[in-house]
């Protein structure tokens, strides 16, 4: 099907690349690469093909913006973020942080939550998708996706994952300490601190260890794709093998409980440059401070 004329036309009279964001707190829920893997597997099922009705894109520079007559043409992850394309070369970028994220509708279906908290809306005559409580919400050129995600690492659920690739850029700094370098998108795109605190655990390693010191910086990145790729259906995130409610995963967000394997409390720590921080979680007990 060939682009309308209207899909054509510019989409605003600003530039197309600029970043709407809103501020959020620390990302102790943040959606991880596996959520926003799921979410657009799920998108693109509901979307793909089909001619988009209308659309409303709740942020002042891209108030403006009209899709109506494009088609959707796939909907993929890239890390974090998430990209409904059409063929109009036009993307939809979002970003969920926090707490956001897609939901889909029958048309004439109530839509849950608040209204005010509705960053964007994408209708075809079969599904309604509405973003919610969006972080990071833009519309652009898909030829522009490049000036926004470039500086991303190999995506660990993506086709362009290249282990070798994410163990040098995790190597190339020494000093940094594992935990940080693990979720650091530059190194791999879509870990995030849930997957940083089990990999360190289940590796032996306290994440305030220096990169440099580590035996096998390979096995990290190795474990890192597998605990994600078990996750990448969606729902409840489990990296125990035991998907009981409450028995989901090993040390996040368990701090003051005791260790699944020894028993000893498990503490929380933030770690991070100033203004940056995360809160991570670890055992004394099974992580050596030091992984020689």
């Amino acid at each position: 099907m060939q682009p309308s004329t209207r899909a054509r036309r510019p989409l605003t009279g600003q530039r197309p690349s600029l970043v709407v964001r809103w501020p959020v707190p620390d990302d102790v829920g943040m959606a991880e690469g596996d959520t926003v893997f799921a979410t657009a597997v799920r998108l693109h099922e509901a979307l793909a093909g089909q001619t988009l009705t209308r659309t409303d894109f709740r942020v002042p520079r891209f108030a403006t913006a009209d899709l109506r007559g494009q088609v959707v043409t796939e909907v993929v992850a890239r890390g974090k973020h998430l990209l409904v394309r059409t063929d109009g070369e036009v993307s939809i970028h979002s970003h969920l942080g926090m707490d956001g994220g897609w939901r889909l509708y029958d048309p004439g279906e109530r839509w849950r939550g608040r209204s005010f908290e509705v960053r964007a809306v994408l209708e075809t005559d079969r599904r309604i998708a509405v973003g919610h409580r969006l972080r990071r919400l833009e519309v652009l050129r898909t030829s522009a996706e490049a000036e926004v995600l470039g500086h991303l690492g190999p995506d660990v659920l993506g086709p362009d994952w290249d282990e070798g690739e994410v163990v040098r850029r995790l190597t190339a700094s020494p000093e940094r300490p594992v935990g940080e370098v693990l979720i650091d998108q530059r190194v791999m795109a879509g870990p995030g601190n849930v997957y940083k605190s089990e990999v360190c655990f289940l590796a032996g390693v306290d994440p305030r260890t220096p990169v440099g010191e580590l035996r096998d910086p390979a096995a990290l990145v190795d474990l890192m794709r597998s605990l994600m790729e078990r996750n990448r259906a969606g729902g409840r995130r489990v990296t125990t093998d035991d998907p009981r409610r409450g028995r989901e995963l090993w040390v996040y967000g368990r701090a003051g409980r005791p260790c699944r394997r020894c028993g000893t409390p498990i503490r929380s720590f933030t770690q991070g440059p100033a203004g940056e921080g995360r809160i991570t979680y670890g055992c004394p007990g099974c992580q050596s401070p030091r992984h020689g």
